[in-house]
């Protein structure tokens, strides 16, 4: 199973995990989140992400997912990312987090992939065509 970890602004990480708990009807197994907010230094809270980035690697790679792509949590993230072991997502949205859920026991480069997919797709025009 591929292991998911958010690293987002403030508790927007924490609130895509309830909500996907909520669409699955229970809190997903292996998803962490790390909350940055404008007092953190970006150096004291790589440790720590590294460090969930090992606990949820059991051997099938882990996907970071991010908010918005130049901003301090897609900065750490990038600083996390190993090709092929740990990937990175940015723009990460509820469409986003489900797909890769749904899709986890894939293998990694597939899980972006759909990743990518579900929030490419999450997003259209209510009521018509876009």
């Amino acid at each position: 199973m591929v292991g998911i970890l958010i690293i987002s602004h403030g508790a927007f990480g924490e609130a895509l995990i309830h909500c996907a708990s909520h669409v699955l009807g229970k809190r997903p197994l292996r998803v962490r989140q790390v909350g940055i907010t404008i007092h953190d230094e970006p150096e004291a809270i790589l440790p720590q992400a590294q460090d969930l980035v090992r606990q949820l690697d059991t051997g099938n790679g882990v996907l970071v997912l991010t908010d918005m792509l130049g901003a301090t949590p897609s900065n750490i993230a990038t600083r996390l990312l190993v090709p092929g072991k740990v990937e990175g997502v940015s723009g990460v949205s509820l469409p986003m987090l489900i797909r890769a859920l749904t899709y986890r026991e894939e293998p990694l480069l597939t899980v972006v992939v759909k990743a990518i997919s579900g929030g490419c797709e999450g997003v259209t025009r209510l009521g018509g065509t876009a």
